[in-house]
């Protein structure tokens, strides 16, 4: 009989060291992020009896690293839906588009799967303080999820993240450190503050495991059939990340075959260093200077794990694009009219991408294209001015 969770051990990528996953570890020695590891010929579970499980992402606990589900911190995460966009897509010249919206996710964003993984197995090997840097949402959901386990949680974010997220942070007893500068001023901040658990972005190995399960949720929506193209709004990069580790071990289990669908990371013009990377053909990209743009979550000016972003684009044949703060706000309000979905700019960044790549052929009018909205319009009021 298949135990709770198949984990093996974690794996550095870069240098291909393995280490103890039972331990409380952040990154390989050589600095690089960990991965986590499954046996997964010992999986027994199938496709079709995960139908009698309950509809959240711990469906797939074998192929998460929580080893007792005595110790699964959740609000109610995953299986979100994955909605055909048939007007919109009418609009692009994609007529099999859909979306994929975080947005109905605890704390409205897929932030919450991440959390929901890494605070439960933080808890499982022994953390009980957390700190992290945060452009807003993902430090809003850690603090939520920390609080659901009992654990105490410093979260430190510019002053310009919005508001919502401050005020989240704060009703759920979390420690509030606001800073005067970016994501990496607020990471610095984080690294001086003795006791706690660094939990930044792809510092610790199981974020990663919630957000692969976008991936695994994304194939069995599809009835195991996979789409063409994938696009994600990219800024630490764990979410495409993640997508494209899951797909890779459904393969091995054998429940999905053939290409894996072609992985696009979509970036602002005000901060694209995936994008130039890519465009360079660079295996890591380089700090982008005075980062800026509306879609305030994927302002990473050097994401930790890029040359994951990076590997994962190149071997499944997809690409990087950067567009325009006018030309997602522009798509929010089209979605938004043509749909009902509020959506938040960096999700509605995936759609300015899908314009642009529809323009130049790289879309084809045939192909399924799922992209991914990663939160919830609502929490980005200031992206839609009121009637005067």
């Amino acid at each position: 009989m298949t135990s709770f969770s198949a984990l093996s051990h974690l794996e550095c990528p870069r240098c291909g060291a393995t280490h103890d996953a039972d331990q409380i570890i952040g990154l390989c020695p050589c600095g690089s992020p960990l991965l986590a590891r499954y046996d997964l010929p010992s999986v027994t579970v199938t496709p079709a009896s995960l139908a009698d499980r309950a509809p959240n992402l711990w469906r797939y606990h074998e192929l998460l690293p929580v080893r007792s589900p005595d110790n699964v911190v959740t609000l109610g995460e995953g299986m979100t839906p994955l909605l055909p966009l048939p007007r919109y897509g009418a609009e692009l010249g994609v007529d099999r588009l859909l979306m994929k919206d975080e947005g109905l996710i605890p704390t409205g964003t897929f932030k919450a799967r991440g959390a929901a993984v890494g605070v439960s197995r933080a808890y499982e090997v022994g953390v009980r303080k957390i700190a992290m840097p945060t452009n807003g949402n993902a430090g809003s959901a850690w603090a939520a999820y920390a609080a659901r386990a009992g654990m105490e949680a410093l979260i430190a974010m510019p002053i310009a993240a919005p508001e919502i997220c401050r005020r989240e942070v704060t009703v759920v007893g979390g420690r509030l450190q606001l800073i005067d500068g970016l994501i990496g001023d607020a990471a610095a901040y984080v690294r001086e503050q003795p006791g706690y658990f660094d939990a930044s972005t792809l510092k610790e190995p199981y974020r990663i495991e919630g957000k692969k399960t976008m991936g695994l949720e994304i194939a069995e929506q599809l009835n195991w059939e996979l789409p063409d193209v994938i696009v994600y709004p990219t800024g630490g990069g764990v979410g495409i990340i993640g997508i494209w580790k899951g797909l890779l071990e459904l393969r091995e289990l054998g429940w999905i075959s053939g290409p894996l669908p072609r992985l696009v990371a979509v970036q602002s013009t005000g901060c694209a260093p995936i994008v130039r990377a890519w465009e360079k053909g660079l295996p890591e990209s380089e700090p982008w200077p005075d980062a800026k743009t509306v879609a305030f979550g994927i302002t990473v000016p050097k994401a930790l794990g890029d040359f994951l972003v990076l590997q994962a684009i190149a071997e499944t044949d997809g690409c990087a694009v950067a567009v325009d703060d006018e030309d997602i706000l522009a798509e929010q309000h089209k979605v938004a009219r043509m749909e009902g979905s509020f959506i938040c700019p960096e999700g509605a960044a995936n759609f300015a991408a899908i314009r642009t790549l529809r323009e130049s052929g790289w879309i084809r009018a045939d192909d399924q294209v799922v992209a991914l909205n990663t939160g919830a319009g609502l929490k980005y009021p200031e992206t839609v001015p009121l009637p005067s």
